[in-house]
């Protein structure tokens, strides 16, 4: 067996895909790997025209890195952090629930001929799914809170002083909500701690439907939550406010054939000329704590 067999046999029993292109960029080998994830049998594509079947590929990075690899000899790569994936390949198995597309790695280079001159490129392809898959839990762990799954405290306060920063920048309006539980120690000891855990996760469902995609909502501690509403100032964070309040007071829950009220108290502030964030905070928290001294299941804005 040639030695040109062997490599033919390998790569066809690669588990990552193998394209082989010539200068125009018509398919000159399409390995197994490939055929399986993307349906297309090699016979199907070889000979022909890599965009006639993947026109999303013709586009400015892909062909950029083209020309460093056919003109200049160079070695490219497009990384899943920054691309996500390069051929639309569905991912497998449970996978699919968290990603749309096969999240993949690739490798392009050169390939020469006996005479030195660069007459094809090769494409590697890798499915790094599972990893990414890992990388994004672990971010979720970092920012996610693991009882109602939205931020973290953690997050919020990162992404305060975010805020914070364009709005020295650019004079932005940023308007925060401290928002309480009403009488929850009370529901806990009335009904247990697993309907107070339902509670905090129906609050937060309830919350996140309520305010902007742009906006950010967080468990801050025990039964109390932030909103951080961006582009946002007292009259319009207000009327966000009081619709979260009535929402939640409308709310049912039943639990263990009980029904159960919920009411929230809500502090509102946003950002003053020489502010800083702890100060918008500190005030946020200030109107929350008049909230609830003057009878709770209201909004009260400093």
């Amino acid at each position: 067996m040639s030695s040109e067999n062997e490599m033919a046999q390998i790569f066809e029993t690669l588990s990552i895909g193998l394209v082989i292109l010539d200068r125009e960029l018509i398919v000159r080998h399409w390995n197994r790997w490939m055929s399986v994830q993307s349906g297309i049998p090699a016979e199907h594509i070889i000979g022909g025209h890599l965009f006639a079947h993947f026109p999303e590929l013709d586009n400015n990075s892909f062909n950029k890195n083209c020309k460093m690899v056919l003109s200049f000899g160079n070695f490219a790569f497009f990384s899943q952090k920054l691309h996500n994936y390069l051929f639309p390949f569905k991912p497998g198995g449970t996978l699919a629930a968290r990603f749309t597309h096969m999240q993949q790695s690739c490798t392009m280079g050169p390939i020469r001929a006996e005479d030195n001159t660069i007459s094809r490129m090769f494409l590697v392809v890798q499915d790094v799914t599972e990893l990414a898959s890992y990388e994004q839990r672990l971010v979720e762990m970092n920012t996610r809170d693991s009882l109602s799954g939205i931020y973290n405290r953690r997050f919020l306060e990162k992404r305060l002083q975010d805020e914070y920063e364009r709005h020295r920048r650019y004079c932005r309006e940023l308007a925060v909500l401290m928002i309480d539980i009403d009488f929850f120690k009370m529901i806990n000891d009335n009904y247990g701690h697993q309907c107070g855990d339902e509670v905090i996760r129906s609050v937060a469902e309830k919350i996140a439907a309520v305010i902007r995609c742009t906006d950010v909502v967080a468990r801050y501690g025990g039964e109390e939550f932030c909103c951080l509403l961006p582009e946002t100032g007292l009259a319009g964070a207000g009327i966000v406010a009081e619709n979260i309040r009535q929402q939640i007071e409308a709310m049912r829950m039943v639990f263990d054939g009980h029904t159960i009220e919920v009411t929230v108290s809500l502090g509102l502030s946003a950002l003053k000329k020489g502010d800083t964030p702890q100060l918008l905070l500190k005030r946020a928290d200030d109107a929350l704590y008049r909230a609830k001294q003057s009878g709770r299941n209201r909004v009260v804005t400093m």
